[in-house]
């Protein structure tokens, strides 16, 4: 399908989206996946151009308009903004009980334009159509993240209390280790004469068994798309915290599948991955 959308065809990317049907999760999972294969093409404009009345090509442009917004900044990215946000709109008429065009407004504020009277309704209104929607929690997340409109402490209050809405076996539990991660990040940035990997959050870390026990041990048997972001940060805390052992069946979860993050925050993120699991590996087989 890659090689369609990179030769303009965008017919591969319209029966995948169908095929999703209302599994939120997934559908914006795909979205994201191409829009960013997307922004540097004219596809999408073809497909919504060829079908205005199809909710899918409406969302799909507007993702692609929105990562072109981004990718450009807030200082030049003011029109592309406008667009993204009007297509966000078109998409949400078409097809109401859809999160996603919602979803992608949260992080065109985010970037753009911080309000946080309309971060709220925009947050409502996801929350009204897919209340533990994993993409909107972790851009809740990250607005107030302190590089961007709030601060460190913010941060992890929001992370409590987002965490605090879901129910026991959905991932929303990792934004407390997302919270951390983002935490280490900063310390290091100000101040790594002093603040090294031998002193970090996750020795002393009573979140990654609220972690364990609100996601991990009770995890849908069918991984959420965004599964393995997810289970990086969950393997990467166990890691620091040296618990090794607990940390070798959340690597034989992932497989090969490293993220960058949070592994990048502490170096070289492929190298950390592959010592890190095989300590791992080491902790339940000494041999």
């Amino acid at each position: 399908m890659c090689q369609d959308t990179a030769m303009g065809r965008w017919e591969a990317a319209r029966d995948l989206l169908r095929a999703t049907g209302q599994d939120w999760d997934r559908r914006i999972f795909r979205l994201q996946v191409l829009a960013h294969g997307a922004a540097g093409l004219r596809w999408a404009e073809t497909w919504a151009n060829a079908e205005r009345a199809n909710p899918d090509a409406l969302v799909m442009l507007a993702y692609v308009q929105a990562v072109r917004s981004l990718l450009v900044g807030p200082e030049r990215g003011r029109e592309l903004l406008e667009q993204a946000w009007a297509t966000c709109q078109e998409a949400a008429d078409a097809l109401e009980s859809d999160p996603s065009p919602w979803v992608v407004r949260i992080v065109l504020l985010r970037v753009h334009c911080p309000d946080r009277k309309t971060l709220m309704e925009l947050w409502r209104e996801v929350r009204a159509r897919d209340p533990y929607n994993r993409e909107a929690y972790h851009e809740l997340l990250t607005y107030v993240f302190e590089r961007h409109h709030g601060s460190n402490g913010e941060m992890h209050n929001w992370a409590h209390e987002l965490a605090s809405l879901t129910p026991r076996g959905t991932p929303l539990a990792v934004l407390l280790l997302v919270a951390y991660a983002e935490s280490h990040r900063i310390r290091l940035e100000r101040n790594s004469r002093t603040y090294g990997l031998t002193i970090h959050p996750w020795l002393d870390c009573p979140d990654i068994d609220r972690v364990l026990d609100g996601w991990w041990r009770y995890r849908a048997p069918r991984p959420h798309a965004h599964f393995m972001d997810d289970a990086n940060y969950l393997a990467h805390a166990l890691s620091y915290a040296n618990r090794h052992e607990e940390a070798f069946e959340v690597f034989e979860a992932i497989g090969p599948y490293a993220a960058r993050l949070p592994w990048a925050y502490c170096g070289d993120p492929a190298q950390l991955f592959l010592r890190h699991r095989a300590w791992a590996q080491k902790a339940i087989d000494p041999r």
